[in-house]
């Protein structure tokens, strides 16, 4: 049941994450909600990382495997920042941008190594590389409307390529 719930887990979780990023850069989440959301997230991030190891000693598993592990310590950046006020917007900026961007290292990597649908993990990475560049725009510019379009990008490309991945394997 484990390993099911690791297969199936991400297509799931990876969209309603980005949701609910967006709903919190609009405000709609209390930051108590942001900050167990983070404490929950790490601890499945913890759990999968023990968990699917050993499934992942190889090739692209295993570079996603490495992903997964240095998001654990992006997403505790986000959970300290909501503990460490004087710091809390850099490391809060960390985890935020850091999983923007960790997974289009894996949706490259996974592009070059499958036959077919390279398009898909290509397309991916560059969703996330833009929405990230988007949504820094938008806030810099304070546009809610551009940091959602950064946002909604990145979740969209982020999807797609976690839903072929879980599909196909």
């Amino acid at each position: 049941m484990l390993r099911r719930a690791r297969e199936l887990g991400p297509p799931v979780l990876v969209p309603l994450a980005w949701t609910f990023v967006v709903a919190a850069h609009l405000g709609a989440v209390a930051v108590r909600t942001l900050f167990i959301a983070h404490v929950v997230m790490s601890t499945l991030l913890a759990v999968f990382a023990v968990t699917g190891r050993s499934d992942m000693r190889r090739g692209t598993l295993l570079v996603w495997w490495r992903l997964i592990v240095v998001g654990l310590f992006v997403t505790l950046c986000g959970t300290a920042g909501f503990l460490l006020e004087s710091v809390a917007d850099p490391l809060q900026a960390i985890a935020l941008f850091g999983w923007m961007l960790l997974p289009a290292v894996g949706f490259v990597d996974t592009g070059r190594r499958v036959p077919k649908g390279t398009w898909i993990y290509l397309g991916g990475a560059a969703a996330c590389a833009l929405g990230a560049v988007a949504y820094a725009v938008g806030v810099a510019a304070t546009s809610d409307s551009i940091a959602v379009v950064g946002l909604v990008a990145v979740g969209l490309g982020q999807t797609a390529g976690i839903l072929d991945a879980a599909i196909r394997y």
